[in-house]
């Protein structure tokens, strides 16, 4: 062990080395790129997922031609009587040769292959016109792709019925690099006029959207013909038509580049409502609760079932300014952040009577996404003049806060 050689860190590593004193503390930290690339408590299985991650590569593009070739152009010439499909073929670096250099293909066995469509990739160049990302190994542009339904959102009428806002199914993927890919196309038949039935079709497919519509379709259109006639003594009759294709299209490697982008899926929180209940006495509540257990029981309902609890009892004598003082809640961000303090631009909802005063216990304290207990709270006052201030005991709350935490307060606000 003593000969093994130390393995340098990656970026991800050396910014997580950064960020773990601060963990360790108990302070909670704002989810940015970093931590949400190392938040394991993110991560999604990937086991029954019938839906892989998107990769685009020169061979996709490659069979998008040869697809459009044989199932939307379907090239077919009349031979001796008889209509045939021509057959359409990539031309490897041995197959390419042969008909560069003889002016036509045989297969192994040393038959002339006639007609044939034969192509083959000639250049690549980067368009740079669409985007361009800063970094490659660290990609911020995505785009996010929604599943009509899924194990977390499966079609039923009780969702309907419940009002009930399903959990959504989403894929990330990062925004591809866009280039311009050429093609030389050959076009071999016995005769002119079979040939030029060739030409008329592909020239008709130009400026169009070439591939399988199920995967990728690829733009591409046609600059230019070169027409070959060879007939010489003691060799077979050949027509030939030599045809440029320019093809606009995307890549995402799949590599680790695609990893390092974050590519992923992920399930939004699926929403659920409480509605305010109030009475007078505690025979209410209680014909209440014997009338909605049947339910529970019987659905199984719960709030990690994500279903809305829709249970209103207004008793009577109480006010509409009550009901509407209850019914509050009201989200407020901190504008001004120090050591134990913070200032929002806000106002306390007066109670009504009989109800008690509006104090800190009516609200909910959050900094950095994190709930902070109410015991660690010294106050939270009115200002009176369109703000309030809440003070922080930082020996119970085992930090400190500093001018860039989020600090949010959910309650009672004007």
């Amino acid at each position: 062990m003593r000969d093994r050689k130390p393995i340098p860190k990656n970026q991800a590593e050396i910014v997580q080395d950064t960020i773990t004193p601060y963990l360790n503390q108990g302070k909670p930290v704002s989810q940015n790129v970093f931590t949400h690339r190392d938040n394991r408590a993110l991560n999604t299985t990937r086991k029954t997922d019938k839906i892989k991650d998107i990769s685009i590569g020169l061979e996709d593009i490659d069979f998008a031609l040869k697809y459009y070739f044989e199932n939307v152009i379907k090239p077919t010439i009349v031979q001796d009587g008889n209509r045939m499909d021509v057959p359409v073929m990539y031309g490897s670096p041995e197959r390419w040769k042969s008909v560069q250099a003889d002016g036509y293909y045989r297969d192994t066995n040393g038959k002339l292959v006639l007609p044939l469509i034969m192509y083959k990739r000639s250049g690549i160049e980067k368009n740079k016109s669409l985007g361009n990302k800063i970094d490659g190994n660290l990609a911020s542009l995505f785009q996010t792709f929604e599943t009509r339904y899924n194990q977390r959102n499966q079609y039923d009428k009780f969702s309907i019925l419940n009002n009930r806002i399903p959990s959504k199914q989403y894929y990330v993927s990062v925004v591809p690099d866009y280039v311009t890919i050429t093609y030389e196309c050959v076009l071999l038949t016995n005769y002119v006029e079979q040939n030029n039935k060739l030409i008329e079709a592909i020239e008709y497919a130009s400026d169009s959207y070439w591939g399988d519509a199920n995967r990728w379709q690829f733009r591409t259109s046609l600059d230019s013909f070169g027409i070959t006639n060879n007939i010489n003594t003691g060799e077979d009759r050949v027509s030939s038509t030599t045809v440029s294709l320019k093809v606009n299209g995307y890549l995402i490697a799949d590599s680790i580049n695609q990893h390092l982008s974050d590519t992923n899926m992920h399930f939004s929180p699926a929403q659920i409502i409480f509605t305010m209940e109030t009475s007078d006495n505690s025979e209410t509540f209680a014909a209440i609760n014997k009338q909605a257990a049947p339910k529970t029981a019987m659905g199984g309902a719960s709030i990690s079932d994500s279903y809305n609890v829709n249970i209103t009892n207004i008793a009577a004598g109480v006010t509409n300014e009550v009901s509407i003082y209850l019914a509050t809640s009201k989200t407020k961000y901190a504008s001004t952040v120090t050591t134990n303090t913070a200032t929002f631009s806000a106002a306390f909802l007066a109670a009504p009577l009989p109800l008690s005063p509006t104090d800190k216990t009516s609200f909910t304290y959050f900094v950095n996404g994190q709930l902070v207990d109410i015991n660690s709270v010294t106050d939270f006052i009115d200002n009176g003049n369109g703000t309030c201030t809440l003070t922080i005991n930082t020996g119970l709350l085992q930090y400190t806060l500093v001018s860039t935490d989020q600090v949010i307060i959910i309650g009672k606000f004007q």
